[in-house]
């Protein structure tokens, strides 16, 4: 077994990188930046600028902001003015009410927010926001992280410099594999691991939630898979029940739903995707909480684990790493073991690396739906030991060595194709 002080280094990695989320995590990372500019400041400001990095614009650009009924970054700016709370971290905007988004709506309308590209930032996830009112003027900055502050100044006192925190510097030094990976999952003990079922409580409730009656949240594709009429053409089983509940989670998510999901490294949608399949695997199957437990562990660390490597934001589709830990964790769930899991991971890689992230959009639910549908596949395949070999495509006879191929495509191959894809999209909005 893992000894007990790295244990509790992983456990702190997890409760790091899988926390709770209201919203899409671009903007409200962008809302809390400017929350906490303002309560430096201390003063409502009469002029806020935002310099943002490429990639948090592309995923910025198309998604809802929680509890407004409006889509894009300047009401996150404003509201993250208005009523934003620092202290709240991802669920920045939880108490805005509809007198605050009219609030939020003036603010706009009197042109007191200014939102450009950092044109020299060479870090992809990067936020700064300037408040002035007055000859008062206070700046914070996020970098490398949706949570991570690097600056805070007000006027010419600098208050905060520092890329990263001694604790934080502790946790990265981890040296994670996926055989370690798996044997934490696996051995720890269940009590130190029972936390991750909050990862359930919030994924369910956030897919239920669109899937009530009345409700329809983005295209609603979680909502119509779940129908009866939909059913028929699909039947009532197993395999529609995870499309329906990922796809509807991630329907009420980025069309701004005012309910929390639980993340996985800056992505609430790739803490849904890491999430529901498991969960409904093991519901439909009655699945005994213990190996519950265990699998959301292995699908959310296998997520964490390969981010670590490829970074927060990239070409890359997220729902590729995170569908790739739920496929580890259904593979367990079905009584698989450790070979059978890098089995699933190789099925995975071989199948979906390439799919590109072009922003933060409703249309999410239609990438997440086709990563889980994938990860099923791979751990149904994986059971009859089955895998892609290694004569195939980027897949190493090593699964350790099939990941670092998956992580260098996405964080270096795709760059060109990022720059593309960023081209095109901040050319439709600036």
């Amino acid at each position: 077994m893992i000894e007990k002080s790295e244990r509790e280094k992983i456990i702190a990695l997890v409760k790091r990188e899988v926390i709770p989320a209201i919203g899409c995590t671009e903007p409200i990372a962008v809302a809390l930046c400017t929350a906490r500019a303002c309560e430096i400041l201390g003063v409502q400001p009469t002029s806020i600028d935002v310099y943002l990095s490429a990639n948090i614009l592309k995923n910025a650009m198309g998604v809802g902001i929680p509890g407004t009924g409006m889509v894009g970054l300047p009401i996150a700016v404003a509201l993250g003015a208005l009523v934003g709370k620092s202290s709240y971290q991802l669920e920045v905007l939880k108490d805005v009410t509809a007198a605050d988004v009219e609030r939020g709506k003036q603010l706009i309308d009197a042109k007191v927010i200014q939102i450009g590209l950092k044109e020299d930032s060479t870090e992809k996830l990067y936020i700064e926001v300037n408040c002035s009112a007055g000859s008062e003027r206070a700046t914070a900055v996020i970098a490398g992280d949706h949570t991570h502050f690097v600056y805070e100044a007000k006027g010419y006192q600098l208050l905060l410099n520092s890329q990263q925190t001694s604790e934080k510097e502790e946790i990265d030094l981890l040296q994670l594999s996926f055989s370690k990976v798996y044997e934490f999952a696996m051995e720890s003990p269940l009590g130190e691991l029972a936390f991750i079922l909050e990862s359930a409580r919030l994924n369910k409730g956030a897919a239920e939630f669109a899937l009530q009656k009345g409700k329809s949240y983005g295209h609603g594709l979680g909502k119509m898979l779940y129908e009866v009429r939909q059913q028929k053409m699909m039947g009532e089983g197993l395999f529609p029940a995870i499309l329906s509940y990922t796809a509807a989670a991630c329907d009420a998510r980025m069309a701004g739903a005012m309910v929390p999901v639980m993340s996985n490294s800056g992505s609430g949608n790739q803490g849904i995707a890491a999430t529901l399949p498991v969960v409904v695997y093991a519901e439909k199957n009655g699945i005994t909480e213990e190996r519950l437990i265990r699998a959301l562990m292995l699908s959310h660390l296998t997520v964490i684990y390969i981010k670590q490597s490829m970074g927060r934001l990239s070409a890359l589709c997220g729902c590729v790493i995170a569908a790739t830990g739920s496929s580890c964790g259904i593979t367990y769930l079905m009584g698989g073991n450790y070979e059978q899991s890098t089995y699933a991971v190789k099925n995975m890689i071989a199948n979906l690396t390439g799919m590109v992230c072009d922003g933060a959009k409703p249309s999410c639910a239609l990438k997440l739906t086709s990563g889980v549908s994938t990860a099923l596949f791979s751990a149904m395949l994986a059971m009859e030991n089955k895998c892609v070999e290694s004569v195939e495509g980027i897949i190493d006879e090593d699964v350790e060595k099939s990941i670092y191929n998956l992580v260098l495509i996405g964080s270096q191959g795709m760059n060109e194709t990022d720059k593309l894809i960023l081209d095109i999209m901040t050319h439709k909005c600036l």
